[in-house]
């Protein structure tokens, strides 16, 4: 029937409808303040970390193995192939560093948008964009971001994984029968990103779930989670068999590689890597300023306050599972390593950013009447000098890789002008970056690095340019003591004879 109550209602409908202007649907409206986040932080990384900033000792090593400009670097036991087959669409044809670092920004921003809308529904939106905000303005994340390295993308792959799981286990709860096939997809796909980048990361930040789901007796759920894990670290074990004998020998080696792994305090090393220091091996000196330790140190306090305020709202889950995914993938990096690096810890103040970010709105909205606007102000204040502070630390950090970068690039035009081009050798003292800006292999006999013997590096000399590099205070290796020595910056390079 056209009439009656229902007639009344839809004629009702349609006249308020067309006295409202046309808008964007609910969801892109709901997306809105993420995407603004995301499209922020692509920017920020463009302005403030240099996309002409050469690349990296590690991010020399993941990117050779997929170029055709550069000889592969050694690639060494804890590393994974993640990095590599990220940077490939890029650095497989071109040698452009400013091109990499706009690709990885682009992509770095488009993958912190999809792991916050992975959290849609869990918590409001300005909580997921005041979460999203936190983690992008620090400092390590902005330095990273554009850069071949892998821990920021176990972050997304933690943010995704965990993001999922809660959505499909509420789903199911509110009688919808079955998960949703997009959560199942999201928990298989985080899963597998954060394992394609860093296996042994992948399982520690992944021990709350498993213990979640297997208690709850998701299956589904479960098969996606491992199913994740399996498939994109499959290809690590299967190196591990090929290379060094087995998954045991493999992490062996790689603890080795690490200093050893073990009951290890580096607590107070992560505290000293916060004002800068990209590797902290061995870790010593003095602390930075309080100003820039003093967000770190209030974090777990303002993650726990976002817990209580959590477990008072009765959505305990949705933040208690992040919290504990955090503090196992945080545990490795604070209590078993001997040395200390900032972007170790990125997946757990990834997630860390949505309780802290939960328990900050829980802080402006809980003042009454006049409180209200001075506890707002306060807040702000804080949020507005943490930023400043890891701006400034960002700019010292920039700063000083550009520098470190440009005397790689130097001693490799000396080399150059030494006679030392492709195909050539580098062994020795930072062989592998020099190597890389020289455009030769890089070798060296003993260390983290080794793969090749003295031997063999006389027998190369004999075919092609060989430069041994000597730092500071060393000296030359034995198989090199008859060439003639050359003094570029710091090092002593010595240069083989022609054959």
């Amino acid at each position: 029937m056209a009439d009656g109550a229902n007639a009344v209602l839809v004629d009702g409908r349609r006249r308020h409808d067309a006295g409202k202007a046309p808008g964007p649907p609910r969801g892109l409206r709901g997306d809105a303040p993420v995407a603004a986040v995301a499209a922020v932080f692509v920017l920020a990384q463009l302005v403030l970390v240099h996309p002409s900033m050469g690349l990296g000792w590690d991010e020399i090593v993941y990117t050779s193995q997929v170029t055709t400009h550069h000889p592969a670097a050694f690639f060494s036991a804890p590393r994974a192939r993640g990095v590599s087959l990220l940077v490939a669409p890029v650095a497989s044809w071109s040698a452009s560093t400013e091109l990499l670092r706009v690709y990885l920004a682009v992509l770095s921003g488009l993958g912190l948008f999809l792991a916050l809308r992975a959290w849609r529904g869990l918590f409001p939106v300005r909580v997921l964009a005041t979460a999203g905000a936190f983690f992008a303005g620090l400092w390590v994340t902005l330095f990273y971001g554009p850069q071949a390295m892998p821990n920021y993308w176990v972050a997304i792959g933690a943010l995704i994984t965990v993001g999922c799981t809660l959505r499909a286990v509420r789903d199911r709860g509110a009688g919808r029968g079955r998960y949703g096939r997009g959560a199942l997809w999201g928990v298989a796909a985080g899963a597998a990103l954060m394992a394609l980048m860093r296996p042994t990361d992948a399982v520690w930040v992944s021990l709350p779930l498993l213990v979640h789901l297997l208690l709850r007796r998701h299956w589904p759920l479960l098969l996606a989670l491992v199913g994740g894990l399996a498939a994109a670290g499959g290809e690590w074990v299967i190196e591990a068999y090929a290379w060094y004998g087995g998954v045991g020998e493999r992490l062996q080696r790689a603890s080795e590689i690490q200093g050893g792994l073990g009951w290890n305090i580096a607590v107070d090393d992560q505290m000293r890597s916060l004002g800068g220091r990209g590797l902290c091996r061995p870790c010593t000196g003095a602390m930075p300023h309080p100003v820039v330790t003093l967000w770190w140190v209030l974090l777990p306090a303002v993650a726990v306050l976002g817990a209580a305020v959590a477990v008072g709202a009765r959505r305990a889950t949705a933040t208690l599972l992040p919290l504990a995914c955090a503090v196992t993938a945080a545990v490795p990096y604070l209590f078993m390593i001997g040395y200390a690096a900032p972007r170790f810890l990125q997946p757990a103040y990834a997630l860390l950013a949505l309780p802290v970010a939960d328990a900050l709105w829980h802080l402006v909205r809980a003042g009454r009447g006049r409180r209200r606007p001075v506890v707002a102000t306060l807040v702000a204040l804080a949020v507005a000098g943490h930023l400043a502070v890891q701006v400034s630390v960002l700019a010292g950090t920039v700063n000083g890789n550009v520098a470190s970068r440009e005397d790689w690039a130097r001693v490799a035009d000396e080399l150059h002008a030494l006679g030392v081009r492709p195909p050539c050798l580098v062994t020795g003292h930072e062989s592998i970056p020099i190597g890389y800006y020289t455009g030769c292999s890089s070798g060296d006999i003993s260390g983290n690095n080794e793969n090749t013997t003295a031997a063999e590096i006389l027998d190369t000399a004999r075919r092609m340019p060989v430069a041994a590099l000597t730092g500071p205070g060393g000296t030359a290796p034995g198989y090199a003591r008859d060439w003639a020595p050359h003094h570029v910056t710091d090092l002593e390079i010595r240069v083989a004879p022609p054959g």
